[in-house]
């Protein structure tokens, strides 16, 4: 059932941010950690030390790790090209034509995303900025519980368009897949084929991330790392952030349904039960001033969850971290979503380009029932990977500038050297620094 909050009750619950490594840790998560370590460390700690390990051990190390966590003895070895596009082939032809037709839509929206360099004689001389692509990438495709191709496509689709040369694919190993010699599911690897992938090491966890940060005799080192992940996951990118890049930090996804009196309460319940199917801590929060709506919404969410294959997922979800709260007004729905700064914005109300100005903070905003959120989770255009836990506050949503470098052009003439000199050789006396003063002047014709 969706519970109902009134605004300052939902600020103190389920609109209150949460650090990510301030989750609560399951009883079970900590006893397996206690158990695979010998004591009781937080996972912070447990990170820490699978990364050191991958540092200094690389590859036994990796096979260490999968067999203690993912419990299969799987050497850290890429996939044959033959096998990823076998994969591809022997999905049924409704899948195969599903993924390529997101792929297309996904490609065309971000070869629209403007990218290039630019010079200026303006300044004296050539000024500009060059725009050159991150030579080597790694994508983390979660497993979890269900397959994510829809992942490989936004993520490796952009870093194609950006001009990524190399791009190393790690995913979780599949202990249910069909085929044990190659234990992942073949639409994982079905979407790699589309989106022109052919490195895949099946790994997953904090050691891949180590992998991929710091490279061992088979997996070479990356120059940033993208793609959500588990609590572990996440720990481990902010740890080995500095000896590579990263995208983010991802947290739990969320969705915010900003509603009206005209919204179709059975397509808001159909999309907050998309958004809590997603895992235990995904969040769904409806945002509106009709009572008359969270009522109808509840009725058509009691009667959906029936339906749905992964109801206690969907449940729990909706207990801990979901909810419906009345406001005074829309005004006031959009105040909190700002506050909260989702990661999904959907608004599910009259005229929805009239408020599209006062959104200020939101990874993805939805205008309108017939954009749902769902077709931004597969083939809208926009990659998926948004920023979540509030950081939408201050980031973006995975594009094409995320793959590239901007390397700054100084070609000054000599007139403007001579002319400029003098006063670089000014600020650099103030900050105490002799030898760049020295430095400028010899350029300018002054006494060194």
């Amino acid at each position: 059932m969706l519970k109902q909050y009134d605004p300052q009750t939902a600020k103190e619950t389920i609109l209150k941010r949460t650090p990510p490594d301030e989750f609560p840790v399951s009883q079970h998560v900590q006893d397996g950690i206690t158990k695979l370590f010998g004591e009781p460390l937080t996972p912070d700690e447990a990170v820490s030390r699978i990364l050191k390990d991958v540092r200094s051990n690389g590859d036994f190390a990796l096979q260490t790790w999968t067999r203690a966590l993912d419990g299969i003895d799987l050497r850290p070895v890429p996939i044959t090209k033959t096998s990823i596009q076998s994969a591809l082939d022997s999905i049924p032809a409704a899948q195969r034509e599903a993924l390529q037709q997101a792929a297309t839509r996904i490609e065309s929206f971000h070869r629209r995303q403007p990218l290039s360099s630019w010079f200026t004689n303006e300044l004296g001389g050539t000024l500009g900025q060059i725009i050159r692509p991150i030579q080597r990438v790694g994508l983390y495709v979660p497993g979890g519980t269900a397959p994510l191709p829809s992942s490989v496509l936004m993520s490796a689709i952009p870093a194609r368009v950006a001009g990524v040369k190399e791009i190393a694919v790690v995913t979780p190993p599949n202990r249910s897949s069909a085929d044990p010699d190659l234990p992942v599911d073949p639409i994982i690897l079905a979407a790699c084929a589309i989106s022109g992938i052919d490195e895949v090491y099946l790994l997953g966890g904090a050691q891949a991330i180590g992998a991929l940060a710091y490279g061992t005799e088979t997996i070479r080192a990356v120059d940033k790392i993208f793609g959500p992940g588990n609590l572990f996951v996440t720990l481990a990118k902010r740890q080995v952030y500095g000896v590579v890049g990263i995208d983010g930090l991802a947290g739990p996804t969320e969705t915010v349904v900003i509603a009206d009196e005209s919204a179709n309460p059975a397509w808001v319940a159909a999309d907050l039960l998309a958004q809590a199917e997603h895992d235990l801590l995904a969040s769904a929060i409806l945002l509106t001033p009709s009572q008359e709506l969270i009522e109808k919404a509840q009725i058509e969410i009691a009667q959906q969850m029936e339906q749905r294959n992964r109801g206690e997922i969907i449940a729990a979800s909706l207990e801990n971290r979901g909810g419906a709260v009345l406001t005074s007004d829309l005004v006031e729905a959009v105040q909190l979503a700002n506050d909260y700064a989702p990661e999904h914005l959907a608004l599910s109300v009259r005229d929805p380009w009239n408020w599209v100005e006062k959104i200020k903070n939101a990874g993805g905003v939805f205008l309108g029932e017939h954009s749902f959120e769902v077709l931004g989770d597969y083939l809208a255009g926009p990659s998926h990977v948004m920023p979540t836990g509030g950081s939408a506050r201050f980031a973006s949503p995975l594009n094409v500038w995320d793959f590239v470098k901007i390397v700054s052009l100084v070609a000054l003439d000599r007139d403007t050297a001579e002319s400029v000199g003098p006063i670089a050789a000014m600020i650099a006396e103030a900050e105490c620094l002799d030898a760049h003063a020295n430095a400028a002047r010899l350029r300018s014709g002054g006494p060194a």
